[in-house]
């Protein structure tokens, strides 16, 4: 029997491809497999690629994935995310009807690839669906072992009763509610004044426009526990692949970070859109890179994520584009389907016009489902919808819809107010805002210099404003020196640095 099932094709590890032309999934990968196996596996479908930066772990493509060393050593485990940047026009699939429409935005699955009377279209949702062909045969597709896969003879001959059972069980989920996050009793402290001004432009729109952004900081540990987080380019044990009855897993407690702590928030390039699941469009960031960079040279990293959105009925929380994206970025974070203190917060403005803000985590078991894409958005933005290969099981019936809340859980938020950085530079990225990141803006911050207790350093150590002096500073050079100095006050900021800086800011007499 275990040489049988060695022969069957099960994928044991799906790793996610980010591209800046969307995400491609490579699937029967595992722990042993290297990045030429990625490639291969991209290539069967779209052979012509041309890759401009090489796969990488961060989205920057600074650290690229050794070839020569297994994935599984790099942490990259089920359900991780790895990044390269590639040419748009080599990106053609080859799709297997040979007329069918060709979908450059999502990648085919192995044993679910379009046969001859399928293709893929894209949904009003943006969602890769299959569908029947025109002029296909319903009787055909009977054939199926799921909807959307091939028939069992077309993966193998002959099968015992634990082979199929096993192939089936991979595509149950039994809904579980997962009773605490992976976040300590400290829970997640947030830098009072970054939100605030979060908030406050929210207000601009009174909460009718949707809005996010990403969480600098720190995973914090317990006293006692000695090690403290381990930085993405640490050795992790390799993340499970999670295959067999979808139950979740009765693991041994993870050691959980005593808080997360907030220092900053960014706002990435995006657009408010009613039409969109989330409510807003992503755009191209030309400043990603220079974001992670200064991030790490502050001892930050990406903790979490915050959305802004309108007034909702009681008891609706995250909606089902906004659990399927918080599942995605604590898979980004964790390296894969692993437990991760990265947090989802969210704002919005109850009946009495005072602000609520709110902290959760979603569920293991909603990773592994995101990170298989058996999750999808519907007409009820209250329920995550099961993509219809996939079961998923609650009270012992099956069921097309998992309520959102299933998924979630909260995270307590204490206020923080940050003894490195400040928030009073004008954030990047924001239309119809009163102040705009100019050098007359940097001037009137940096002016206050001598007053009220204020020092040059003190007004420069502001994320915004440091994210503003890359565009005219050296990222390399120079800013990993203002930095040092922004961590740690004792180190002084060389006067060169406050010559150029102040000039900059068309500043005159002392600093």
């Amino acid at each position: 029997v275990g040489s049988q099932r060695r022969e069957t094709p099960i994928p044991t590890m799906i790793v996610r491809v980010r591209t800046n032309v969307g995400v491609w999934r490579v699937e029967g990968l595992d722990a042993s497999s290297t990045t030429a196996d990625v490639l291969s596996g991209i290539a069967a479908t779209r052979p012509h690629v041309v890759y401009e930066r090489p796969l990488s772990s961060d989205p920057g493509c600074a650290r690229p994935l050794d070839p020569a060393v297994p994935l599984g050593r790099q942490n990259v485990g089920h359900g991780s995310m790895v990044h390269c940047r590639v040419d748009p026009a080599t990106c053609a699939e080859n799709t297997a009807d040979g007329g069918g429409e060709s979908m450059d935005t999502d990648d085919s699955r192995d044993g679910r690839r379009p046969a001859g009377n399928t293709k893929r279209i894209i949904d009003k949702d943006g969602s890769i669906k299959l569908v029947h062909a025109e002029g296909s045969s319903s009787a055909g597709s009977d054939k199926g072992f799921r909807k959307g896969q091939k028939a069992l003879r077309d993966m193998k001959m002959a099968w015992t009763l634990q082979e199929f059972t096993a192939m089936d069980d991979q595509y149950n989920f039994k809904i579980k509610r997962q009773d605490a996050s992976f976040v300590g009793k400290g829970g997640v402290h947030l830098e009072s004044s970054a939100v605030d001004g979060f908030q406050s432009y929210l207000r601009r729109f009174q909460f009718q426009q949707q809005r996010c952004g990403y969480l600098y900081g720190r995973f914090v540990d317990e006293e006692g526990d000695g090690d403290e987080e381990k930085d993405d380019g640490a050795d992790k044990p390799a993340a499970s692949s999670g295959w067999g009855a979808r139950t979740p897993e009765e693991k041994k407690e993870a050691k959980k970070n005593a808080r997360v702590v907030v220092e900053a928030i960014y706002e990435p390039p995006q657009e408010a859109d009613a039409d969109a699941a989330e409510g807003f469009v992503l755009l191209e960031d030309e400043a990603e890179e220079d974001v992670e960079a200064l991030a790490g040279m502050l001892g930050l990293r990406r903790v979490g994520w915050i959305v802004g959105h309108p007034p909702r009925e009681e008891g609706f929380q995250l909606s089902s584009a906004e659990v399927i994206m918080a599942a995605e970025l604590q898979l980004e974070s964790a390296g894969g389907v692993e437990p991760t203190p990265f947090v989802t917060v969210r704002v919005t403005v109850g009946d009495d016009g005072n602000v609520a803000v709110e902290a959760f985590q979603v569920s293991l078991q909603c990773m592994h489902m995101v990170a298989e894409e058996a999750l999808g958005v519907g007409p009820n933005p209250g329920f995550c919808y099961v993509d219809e290969t996939f079961t998923a099981i609650q009270e012992g019936k099956p069921s097309a819809t998992v309520e959102n809340n299933f998924f979630l859980t909260v995270v307590p938020i204490n206020a923080y107010q940050s003894d490195m950085l400040v928030a009073q530079f004008p954030t990047a990225n924001r239309a119809f805002d009163d102040r705009m990141q100019t050098h007359d803006e940097m001037k009137r911050q940096l002016s206050k210099s001598g007053q009220a207790g204020w020092n040059f350093i003190d007004l420069l150590s502001d994320f915004s404003l440091l994210l503003y002096l890359c565009k005219f500073m050296d990222v390399k050079t120079d800013m990993p020196k203002i930095c040092a100095s922004v961590k740690d006050r004792e180190l002084q900021l060389d006067d060169g640095y406050k010559i150029i800086i102040t000039s900059m800011a068309g500043m005159d007499g002392s600093y």
